[in-house]
């Protein structure tokens, strides 16, 4: 079973609304509903006061209608009583600015008290609801990070010393990986060290870096902290948190919280300004997979129509509500859920969207919601089955830290655009990309591409060399192997770690300045961004600059090694341009489309069965072949060939 529900916050309605919820809950086909995650200040109104009586009363109608559960640990915002008793708790912005309570999220994790606090309140539920029939998953607090990725409080300063006296040992190893002999920064004792807070000038960037990978792991800590309790009351109750797997959202390295988290959950809206954020949305999803390593994940919020927090909010258009959420399905997911059940009548998130909107049930939201409901009920078999990709991205958020650090060459060097350029000229070709971490295994892809590597550690440069000696067509691209873990530069010359793999030696960055451009031999378009590139003897030149300072120097190089190949991208190309490369290495790793003119994803069970998932983004009918049973009409597919409404959507189970 695909399961599907949303966020359900009976706390905001009376009973007869609550009553009306479940029984409309039951029309939809809803399966599965989170509960209780900003909960705690009417759980627990006063301290060590508790009033579970609309808990109790929702959990048992929900379990009576045989509707599980996600129960919140309700800590994802403490109560005014808690902050106004406990300031000190609260968070602190670089500059010295304290959060204030009002919105949510007004903590700081790296309080030993605060936590004491958001435990006994685990505990509490853990307690209470542990047994209970309608109990199915643990939700631990809520996209945590979301609002205060960094605190630079002086709690945060002390776990932040404390993890880097665990992390280096010594004071001297600190200073030599911080290259503190810059700038008089050397230190005589961690006691010294503070969070990188506002300065007169660009802080030490390893500092950056390094409270970066504090923060990141001091969230995952607290997540961890709840999650114990709850496995020692309710060892067979799994547990996860909902992580936001974006282009958008950077400050948690949630490959390194993958172990932790019993099923991968993620949360993800579309961009009303993107015109295509169908393949953004199709980027995370395979990102999600990615980090929950190719096993089926959960989609635990995304929206039926606008939300409120975008400066212009887009309602969907007819079909966009099915068409994204079985996007995600064919791309692993095998739950299906919203923010969120019933649309808030106050509040900051009055305006987001819902299953059940303001309108009630006489609404286009509303026939979707139950559409979905049957459309998921009809794609039951597909739970459990995998996704299979032959291409991979290598992605990895210290990259994409230290990308972006201040004082570089170029700010206009990013690093999400990037991947997500590559993607998109893969997923135009139908190709199935798994996004991967720089330590993955990577022996089963034909094709690799390595995107704006800044940061990498000599094992995972050795990783990335091994696919192109095994056989796969291995792409890297500018501004990558600059740097090791540390943003120290790797010596005599660019790419650095990559400079052996690839047969290039660039002695200096040629940054464009704004709306600068180059042409290429080939009449292709570049910006941003050019080198002055040596080749080592066995490496070609595929492309070269047609004009500008650097005309007649390489801008694309192939390099043979081993079976496969190693290319170096040294600028960014236009859209075309992209495309143009990327088709040249499709074509070198034998790799095939699944379909063209629409989105197609094949998902395959253990048996063999498999299944393809067809999605028309654009406004025609298109028809494409195939054979089998379409299971959302559920009828045979006839003649070989199937037709795809516009903006619709089928999935058939081949053979």
């Amino acid at each position: 079973m695909i399961q599907y529900g949303g966020d359900y916050n009976p706390e905001q309605w009376p009973l007869a609304t609550r009553i009306e919820d479940v029984e409309l809950m039951q029309q939809a086909g809803v399966t599965l509903v989170s509960v209780g995650i900003f909960s705690w200040a009417q759980l627990e109104p006063r301290e060590g006061e508790f009033d579970f009586g609309w808990l109790d009363d929702i959990l048992d109608r929900l379990a009576a209608a045989g509707i599980k559960v996600t129960l919140a640990t309700a800590t994802a915002s403490p109560p005014p009583w808690l902050t106004r008793k406990h300031p000190e708790f609260l968070p602190v912005l670089a500059d010295g600015t304290v959060l204030h309570p009002g919105g949510r999220q007004a903590y700081r994790v790296s309080s030993a008290a605060y936590r004491e606090y958001v435990l006994r309140m685990t505990r509490t539920m853990a307690e209470r609801y542990g047994t209970h029939p309608a109990l199915a998953l643990w939700h631990v607090d809520n996209e945590l990070g979301c609002h205060v990725p960094h605190d630079f409080s002086d709690d945060a300063a002390a776990a932040f010393r404390r993890w880097l006296a665990d992390r280096y040992g010594t004071v001297e190893a600190l200073n030599a990986a911080w290259g503190t002999a810059f700038w008089s920064q050397r230190y005589d004792s961690f006691d010294e060290v503070l969070p990188p807070r506002s300065a007169p000038t660009y802080p030490n960037p390893t500092q950056q870096l390094d409270f970066a990978r504090f923060s990141s792991d001091e969230l995952l800590v607290h997540y961890r902290a709840m999650r114990d309790v709850l496995r020692e009351i309710t060892p067979d109750i799994p547990t996860t948190t909902n992580l936001m797997l974006s282009t958008g959202t950077k400050r948690m390295d949630y490959f390194s919280w993958a172990d932790d988290l019993d099923v991968i959950a993620n949360d993800h809206y579309t961009r009303a300004h993107d015109p295509e954020a169908h393949v953004e949305l199709a980027f995370s999803a395979d990102l999600t997979r990615g980090v929950a390593g190719g096993d089926p994940w959960m989609l635990m919020e995304h929206s039926t129509s606008a939300v409120n927090w975008q400066p212009r909010n887009r309602t969907k258009r007819p079909g966009e509500m099915l068409r994204h959420s079985l996007a995600h399905v064919a791309r692993g997911a095998d739950a299906v859920m919203f923010f969120q059940w019933r649309q808030s009548a106050a509040g900051a998130e009055k305006f987001h969207s819902a299953m059940l909107p303001h309108g009630g049930t006489d609404t286009d939201v509303w026939r979707n919601t139950v559409t979905l409901g049957s459309a998921l009920k009809a794609l039951s078999e597909v739970e459990g089955s995998r996704v299979r990709a032959q291409a991979a991205i290598v992605f990895d958020y210290p990259a994409w830290w230290g990308t972006e650090l201040d004082s570089h060459p170029s700010a206009a060097v990013t690093y999400p655009d990037r991947v997500l350029a590559h993607y998109r000229a893969l997923w135009q070709r139908n190709i199935t990309v798994d996004i991967v971490r720089p330590s993955a295994d990577l022996s089963g892809y034909a094709l690799v591409v390595v995107p704006t590597l800044y940061l990498v550690t000599d094992a995972d440069a050795a990783n990335i060399a091994k696919a192109a000696a095994d056989g796969a067509s291995v792409l890297v691209t500018y501004f990558s192997g600059i740097a090791d873990e540390n943003d120290h530069i790797r010596l005599g010359g660019y790419p650095g770690a990559f400079r052996e793999l690839l047969g290039v030696r660039s002695e200096e960055f040629w940054a464009l300045q704004d709306g600068e451009t180059l042409t290429l031999d080939d009449g292709t378009r570049a910006d941003v961004w050019s080198e002055q590139t040596h080749l080592s003897p066995g490496t070609e030149a595929v492309r070269t600059y047609a004009d500008g300072d650097l005309a007649g120097w390489p801008a694309l190089t192939r390099r043979p090694v081993g079976s496969g190949a190693a290319w170096y991208l040294a600028t960014r190309l236009d859209a075309d341009g992209l495309q143009g490369v990327t088709d040249a290495l499709i074509a070198e790793a034998g790799l095939s489309p699944e379909l063209d003119g629409v989105e197609a994803v094949r998902r395959v069970a253990d048996d063999g069965r498999s299944w393809l998932f067809v999605l028309n983004h654009t406004g025609d009918e298109v028809t494409v072949p195939a054979s089998g049973h379409e299971l959302l009409r559920d009828e045979a597919v006839a003649g070989g060939s199937l037709v795809v409404a516009p903006g619709g959507v089928a999935v058939v189970r081949e053979g």
